[in-house]
């Protein structure tokens, strides 16, 4: 997975808070477990009586034996059906609950670790590794332990028979308890390296399919079709590996079976001969010797699947460990609503987590790089800590509209990331209505600030859920009053289903001015103080331009705004607009007044229109 990947040894016991919910379930399963199982050594004493009567021509007897039998089979499989769906329930219940925690633990981590994580690599942990888990902890109570407790009654039904002739059997047991050990081992090896690969393969089918677009552009199909092979390639290797070992095992331990039985007969026919065992006794043994060929291939086959099972816990409870680098302080009070009043205090800024993630990922390649370009917004350097912003304050005043321009890499994005806290700086402080952000709730922050990304991102649902993203119960007719305020409401209404289109994966059937429109629709519910736009009309044609444009003015009445924006045309009616270089502020003031001192916002808006 990369940069958070810690390399604990995990185990079975960690499941435990996930069995305990389950624990009257688990237990009636038990139950009928026990009543699976007692019947093994009575059906093989059965089996010897049937074989005596049979030595006799004694039919009336045959018959009587045969039919208690039938009923001693139809309450054991009785037993089965109780044991088999009670464990399925607790099985499903359990993937269900660390489904959801895994997935509620992610929700809680920062930005920094998904920018540096396969999104491929997480579906398929919570996907195949989770669904991996159900299985084991299912076979485990569902096949292992029935078969371990048949062993354990069978086993000393055949002691209380004939001991001498057990002892033979036993002399071949730790040899085939050693070997599944080892082969288990491996397995768990194998699993692992099966299991990062079809999460390499995962990553990049998602990241192909998601830039479709700009693989034909550049017609690269061959380029990403010998990558994808490269990795299927991989895949395929790491499961024949696997599998080459599963099929080297069971010959061994199928020969050793094998053996066992042979000296069963050798045995048994020497305890005949001096008189220590019976022909009927004889028989009720070798029944009960061919009871523990299933439950020994049984326990074997499940060993190998719980060291696989034991890869996808490893990969699970990583997750887990994983400590999100933007943290809510206990007893975090929650944001009054604000007027929006924003002053930044001494922040300095470094990614220097990004780096360590990077690392870890063992991305030397790009480090070097990186290191070599120091017009990148942060560089690898030695004894240097990488700034993108450095020691900045500044103060915006309720209902401002704060403008920021600078270079790529000067810090802006990085800017207003810290305010919904994205981000935490490594000095100075933020404080909206006085309050400092560290000190209140993230989601009640968050709630009061509104951000118009240039990409918008949109969810598979209808146009008017994407526009009350967020929101179970949503009113129907506020949605339509912020697509006006908008501009959205006039296209929306022109499709057939209307704020119930279907919108469809990343908005792909929506233009680029629509989407947009959606993304300011939404933050227009939203009703937030504070609104971010970020680049917000950059990607868009002149027609689409103009409509988001006014409706952002729409929006920014009455709200604090920070603007980034390299088209100088939309800043120009800022109240105020900071020029950034280097993580600093080297200009202030408004359109006119830059223009005035001829600096470097002069010469940056010179650029654009000379």
């Amino acid at each position: 997975m990369g940069d958070y990947t810690l390399k604990t040894r995990s185990h079975y016991w960690q499941l435990l808070p996930y069995l305990r919910p389950q624990r009257v379930t688990i237990g009636q399963a038990l139950a009928c477990t026990v009543g699976f199982v007692a019947v093994w050594p009575l059906l093989a004493w059965l089996a010897g009586r049937i074989a005596a009567y049979v030595g006799q021509g004694n039919v009336d007897a045959i018959a009587q034996v045969a039919g208690f039998a039938a009923l001693i089979f139809l309450g054991q499989k009785l037993a089965q059906y109780g044991q088999d769906t009670l464990m399925a329930k607790a099985a499903l219940s359990i993937t269900l609950d660390l489904r959801k925690n895994v997935y509620a633990h992610l929700q809680t981590l920062s930005l920094d670790y998904f920018e540096t994580t396969r999104t491929g690599d997480l579906s398929y942990r919570l996907t195949e590794d989770i669904d991996r888990i159900g299985e084991v902890v299912n076979k485990f109570f569902h096949q292992f332990l029935p078969s371990v407790l048949q062993l354990i009654a069978v086993f000393a039904y055949v002691v209380y028979l004939n001991w001498q002739l057990t002892l033979g059997i036993v002399l071949i047991a730790p040899l085939m308890g050693l070997l599944i050990g080892w082969f288990g081992e491996r397995m768990r090896q194998f699993s692992r390296r099966s299991q990062n690969r079809v999460s390499d393969l995962s990553a990049l089918l998602i990241e192909v399919f998601s830039g479709i677009r700009l693989v034909q552009a550049f017609a690269a199909e061959d380029y990403t079709l010998e990558r994808f092979s490269q990795e299927a390639e991989h895949n395929r290797n790491a499961k024949y590996a696997a599998e080459r070992l599963k099929a080297i095992q069971f010959p061994v331990v199928g020969f050793l079976e094998a053996m066992c039985l042979l000296l069963v007969f050798l045995l048994g026919g020497w305890q005949i001969a001096q008189g220590n065992l019976t022909g009927s006794e004889f028989v009720s043994y070798g029944a009960a010797v061919a009871m523990l060929i299933d439950p020994i291939a049984i326990v074997t086959s499940n060993y190998n699947e719980f060291k696989q099972g034991e890869a996808s816990v490893d990969r699970i409870f990583e997750l887990f460990a994983i400590v999100p680098t933007v943290i809510e302080k206990e007893g975090a009070m929650i944001l009054p609503p604000v007027t929006g009043k924003v002053e930044y205090r001494q922040i300095s800024f470094a990614y220097t987590q990004a780096q360590e993630n990077l690392e870890r990922a063992g991305f030397d390649e790009t480090l070097s790089s990186i290191a070599k370009d120091q017009d990148a917004p942060w560089h690898v350097s030695t004894g240097k800590t990488p700034w993108v912003l450095k020691d900045l304050s500044f103060l915006a005043q309720p209902g401002d509209a704060i403008a920021l321009v600078g270079a790529s890499g000067a810090g802006k994005t990085t800017l207003v990331n810290l305010l919904p806290r994205f981000y935490d700086p490594q000095a100075g402080e933020i404080l909206i209505d006085g309050i400092n952000i560290r000190d209140v709730t993230l989601k009640s922050l968050r709630r009061q600030i509104g951000i118009v990304p240039q990409e918008t991102t949109l969810f598979s649902g209808t146009i008017a859920q994407n526009i009350a993203f967020g929101q179970k119960d949503f009113d129907l007719e506020a949605v339509q009053d912020a697509a006006k305020i908008a501009n959205a409401h006039q296209f929306i209404i022109q499709f057939s289903q209307g704020y119930h289109t279907w919108v469809g994966e990343r908005g792909i059937n929506l233009s680029g001015g629509q989407r947009q429109r959606i993304a300011i629709a939404r933050a227009v519910l939203l009703n937030p103080s504070i609104l971010i736009l970020d680049e917000a009309t950059s990607a868009l044609d002149s027609e689409s331009e103009a409509l988001v444009q006014e409706a952002l003015e729409r929006i920014m009445k009455e709200r604090t705004v920070f603007i980034i924006a390299h088209r100088l045309t939309t800043v120009r009616r800022a109240d105020r607009i900071l020029v950034m270089e280097q993580g600093q502020i080297i200009e202030s003031g408004t359109h006119a007044e830059l223009l005035e001192r001829e600096g470097r916002y002069a010469r940056f808006y010179a650029q654009q229109f000379t």
